[in-house]
């Protein structure tokens, strides 16, 4: 039974290891999940707009939107899930786990496959946006806030705006809180993406500063050097 295993996903995931009760009623990420299965139902049914007004009360009850068009596998494990938006041609695999404010959107207006296709065990950070019909790998992980636009290889970790590796960034900012995730953190090599462009910023104005003052020199007709 669906309600068992994504109750049993639930204690199993969770840190505050809620009790059965708990898992039942209170987390909203399990009651999307449900709801979504009737509307997915009435959807391939062709009764969409039926469709659509679940779906509809589903958001109004748990601040999930999940298109009925959507596919979702086994035991997705929606954390908090407020603000969570999955798109109608999305699709999601088996032991996957989302954070709140999580977007699988999609970048055009066009009919057809436009929104992602998620693999199994990936792992989707707060506030991420994977947009576009691309696909993440089976048990990749994106950090929070990452907006991913290209393809996610299986096991790879990505960040930043736009996401990639952390390898690939240039400022690395002080060691990570032990234990952290891609849901709150950004791993074992995090990285900044707002410091790397404050850092660029900050060496343009200092070269800027050296050219001025060496213009100034030049007006006043010191030799360069003294």
């Amino acid at each position: 039974m669906e309600l068992i295993e994504l109750a049993r996903t639930v204690r199993a995931r969770d840190p505050a290891r809620p009790g059965w009760l708990e898992a039942f009623t209170c987390y909203a990420g399990l009651q999307a999940v449900l709801l979504h299965r009737p509307a997915h139902a009435l959807y391939r049914a062709g009764l969409r707009g039926l469709a659509r007004m679940v779906s509809h009360t589903n958001r109004f009850i748990t601040g999930i939107e999940i298109h009925p068009g959507a596919r979702i596998g086994r035991r997705l494990f929606i954390d908090h899930g407020m603000g969570v938006v999955v798109g109608e041609t999305a699709e999601i695999g088996d032991d996957v786990l989302i954070y709140h404010g999580v977007t699988l959107g999609g970048l055009s207006g066009s009919p057809g496959k436009r929104h992602p296709t998620i693999g199994d065990g990936v792992a989707i950070g707060a506030g991420a946006q994977v947009l576009g019909p691309i696909r993440v790998g089976d048990g990749a992980r994106i950090g929070a806030n990452a907006v991913v636009v290209a393809e996610v290889p299986p096991g790879a970790t990505v960040v930043g705006i736009p996401a990639r590796p952390p390898q690939e960034h240039r400022v690395m900012p002080a060691r990570p809180v032990a234990g952290t995730s891609p849901g709150y953190g950004l791993g074992d090599t995090p990285c900044d993406p707002v410091g790397e462009e404050l850092a660029v910023l900050r060496a343009e104005v200092a070269t800027l500063r050296a050219e001025m003052a060496e213009l100034r020199r030049q007006s006043m007709g010191v030799p360069a050097g003294e």
